[in-house]
């Protein structure tokens, strides 16, 4: 492979070596619009425009979770956060998936604070019932989507949210009891390494953590840390997805997607992984395709696996989590949204 000719061993090539290792997503970002440019300029210039308007739109979001993990970080308030957790992960599942699908985070929004709690030891389990259940629906979202299909198709996918939730909670659970994911994290992301100390030897909190020179320096550390993290993964994801807008034709997802019946629904939530545009772009399309025949249970299934495997949540799960886990949450979410698709098709059918 060309990356194998830079060696770390090799002192002509350490610099190169260090440039990919620490900055290849910038550097990825940089080779796509530099091809892009040469190619096709007037998308390289749509892209730009898309991924900063997205980078606007989700900017509130982001502001807010990014404050949160870093003042949970600096008042020493993320200590009682990973106990309550820790207490009942049985009940904190639960707890979990349904605020996750009625949160108002989108996909992006949550991720410094599933790091955070990562990095402080809480269990996988049940961040992965948050994690799942987040990207699929929000106050807005379910409201969009009752005008666009129909109050009942909005609770269906509310439901589905959380039932997908609770469905990847406790499997994660299982598995983690029989040794499975004992780092979740990959190396170097999260507030400082393992949390599991903090939780053993907790620290006072300081909740006006502005009057501790230590404490005001963690928190600007954590925010800057969590901002550079969040803004060089979502630009690349961001310019991932205007790629797919422009190149993958709605016409051939209405083709790929037409039909009733089992296969309908199996369809739906395979092509949904690749081809989900975002969610409000996916809702005209669905509701077109129900019109045309499309099986409701099968839209349903792409609008639940496509939203938690959309290009921004799938490359935030990259980013945070091994490679294992990024498996588990695609494998969860499939075989989660093929479920809630024939649930629904059987309800209305």
């Amino acid at each position: 492979m060309a990356i194998d000719i830079l060696k770390p061993n090799d002192p002509s090539n350490e610099f190169l070596w260090q440039l990919w290792t620490k900055q290849r997503v910038w550097l990825v970002s940089a080779l796509i619009l530099l091809l892009l440019f040469v190619f096709d300029s007037k998308q390289a210039a749509d892209s730009l425009s898309f991924v900063g308007g997205s980078l606007l739109t989700t900017a509130p979001y982001l502001v807010l979770s990014i404050m949160l993990a870093a003042y949970a970080g600096a008042t020493g308030a993320d200590n009682l956060i990973a106990k309550v957790f820790i207490g009942s992960p049985i009940l904190m599942i639960f707890v979990a998936a349904a605020f996750g699908g009625l949160s108002p985070f989108c996909s992006c929004g949550v991720i410094p604070l599933i790091a955070a709690l990562l990095a402080m030891g809480v269990p996988l389990s049940a961040v992965m019932a948050f994690w799942l259940a987040s990207p699929v629906i929000d106050p807005s979202m379910f409201v969009l989507t009752t005008g666009v299909l129909g109050l009942e198709f909005a609770i269906a996918k509310t439901l589905a949210a959380v039932g997908l939730g609770l469905f990847g909670g406790y499997t994660t659970l299982l598995l983690t009891r029989a040794g499975a994911f004992v780092q979740p994290l990959r190396e170097g992301v999260g507030a400082g390494g393992c949390g599991a100390s903090s939780v053993n030897q907790p620290k006072a909190v300081q909740w006006a953590f502005w009057q501790e020179n230590q404490r005001r320096e963690k928190f600007i550390r954590e925010a800057i840390a969590t901002t550079v993290f969040l803004f060089k993964w979502l630009t690349l994801a961001f310019l991932l997805e205007s790629l797919m807008v422009a190149y993958v034709p709605a016409e051939w997802i209405s083709q790929a997607l037409g039909g009733e019946g089992l296969v309908s629904i199996m369809l739906a939530t395979l092509i949904g992984v690749p081809a989900y545009l975002n969610g409000y772009a996916a809702l005209p399309l669905v509701s077109g395709l129900v019109e045309q025949g499309m099986a409701p249970g099968a839209g349903l299934a792409f609008l639940v696996a496509g939203g938690v495997t959309s290009l921004p949540a799938a490359i935030a799960v990259w980013a945070l989590a091994k490679r294992e886990v990024f498996a588990l949450y695609v494998g969860l979410a499939l075989t989660g949204s093929l479920t809630a698709g024939l649930l629904f098709q059987t309800w209305v059918g």
